[in-house]
């Protein structure tokens, strides 16, 4: 039988490029942010921790991108008649 694990956590962080430019924000387990920081302690930027699920932690990775766009109601103008 196959072992399987279940993730408690996620975490939100900005990744740095080559040259310490600024990346997108990217989502990983816990325990792999862990590793990360282990490899290259502060190289990247810690945005988010303890997030429950995956679904929120993409949500706040994408930040407004992929939202809707916010409808404005149309404004009716009056039509002058003509007699």
């Amino acid at each position: 039988m196959r072992a399987t694990n279940v993730c408690h956590a996620w975490v939100v962080y900005r990744m740095t490029m080559h040259r310490n430019t600024a990346g997108g924000n990217v989502v990983c387990e816990q325990r792999e942010w862990e590793v990360l920081e282990a490899e290259r302690p502060g190289f990247h930027t810690l945005l988010h921790t303890g997030l429950r699920t995956e679904q929120e932690a993409e949500r706040l990775a994408r930040g407004t991108a992929g939202d809707p766009v916010p409808r404005k109601p149309k404004v009716k103008t009056a039509v002058p008649l003509t007699v």
